[in-house]
């Protein structure tokens, strides 16, 4: 038996209507010990106690009788290991859900092997963002990662602890590099992530931090601003900088972007718990472009 208590976050999971449900991680045996949590949505992670290893979401029927989140489910993949379980899947869907960094897919008939499956997932996921940290350097963009990211903001945040001072975190999500890829294959998608990282490079002082959180995600750390007001001078100023048109091997492409922001102290004094708010609020729209760029 493990002697390790893993926190465990179930999301829309149903109350059996008889019985025992269908999905259930029991209090002991080999794979255990679990500390279970319920919520309903992904989006709900963001307020949910931070810590949790494993997220299982619950989605009947695969994709046809619940829509699939895909933006929150990747960002979700990002920092804990995802379990989908289900009653009935297609093929096309589960390989789209391991894609996006969904850790196992688990059906009804295999329900018995679930605490396993838990404990394996997890285990992979340490092991896969241990590696991670071994590489300080997003490639693709020459960006920092997110566990260096995560580094300066520990950096700073300890600094302001002693000398008080505001601190901001901007999260950009692009969308349209699907269509991007689409229409012009994947090194295009390469080409605009450049493009974007040396746009919000430009556009803030050496003093701040520009890092890349995953293929359509991007960070900038600010670590002294003196007001809301220039946190979000800076997000127009880079909104606009991001409308400019974008081209790819002679061709406009269009890309949108949403914008969250969170402050220290108000919105957290972790790191995660700020990205976890700015990215939610990203997911929400809370600042956007009025239309595509080149539109």
């Amino acid at each position: 038996m493990n002697d390790k208590l893993m926190r465990v976050v179930w999301v829309d999971l149903p109350e059996p209507t008889s019985g025992e449900p269908a999905f259930r991680l029991p209090e002991g045996g080999p794979w255990g010990p679990f500390a279970e949590e319920r919520l309903v949505g992904l989006d709900a992670l963001a307020s949910a106690s931070p810590g949790a290893e494993a997220v299982l979401l619950y989605l009947p029927g695969g994709n046809q009788a619940t829509p699939i989140p895909w933006a929150v489910l990747s960002s979700t993949c990002a920092e804990a290991a995802v379990l989908v379980l289900t009653d009935a899947i297609d093929a096309a869907t589960q390989q789209r859900l391991l894609a996006t960094g969904a850790q196992d897919v688990v059906l009804q008939d295999d329900a018995q092997s679930l605490p396993q499956r838990v404990r394996l997932a997890a285990q992979r996921k340490r092991v896969e963002q241990e590696a991670r940290k071994a590489y300080a350097t997003d490639l693709g963009t020459g960006l920092p990662n997110r566990p260096q990211l995560i580094e300066h903001m520990s950096q700073i945040l300890a600094l302001r602890e002693r000398e008080p001072k505001p601190v901001s975190v901007l999260v950009f999500r692009i969308d349209g590099l699907q269509g991007v890829e689409a229409g012009h294959g994947h090194e295009a998608v390469n080409v605009v992530r450049r493009k974007v990282a040396v746009r919000l490079r430009a556009g803030v002082r050496s003093s701040d931090v520009v890092a890349s959180l995953g293929t359509d995600v991007f960070a900038v750390l600010l670590p002294s601003t003196e007001s809301a007001a220039d946190a979000q001078h800076v997000v127009d100023k880079l909104l606009r900088s991001v409308r400019e048109p974008f081209k790819v091997a002679g061709a406009d492409v269009p890309i949108t972007a949403h914008v969250g922001v969170a402050q220290f102290p108000q919105d957290g004094k972790q790191p995660d718990q700020l990205l976890r708010h700015a990215s939610s609020a990203a997911l929400l729209g809370a600042y956007s472009l009025p239309t595509s760029a080149n539109e």
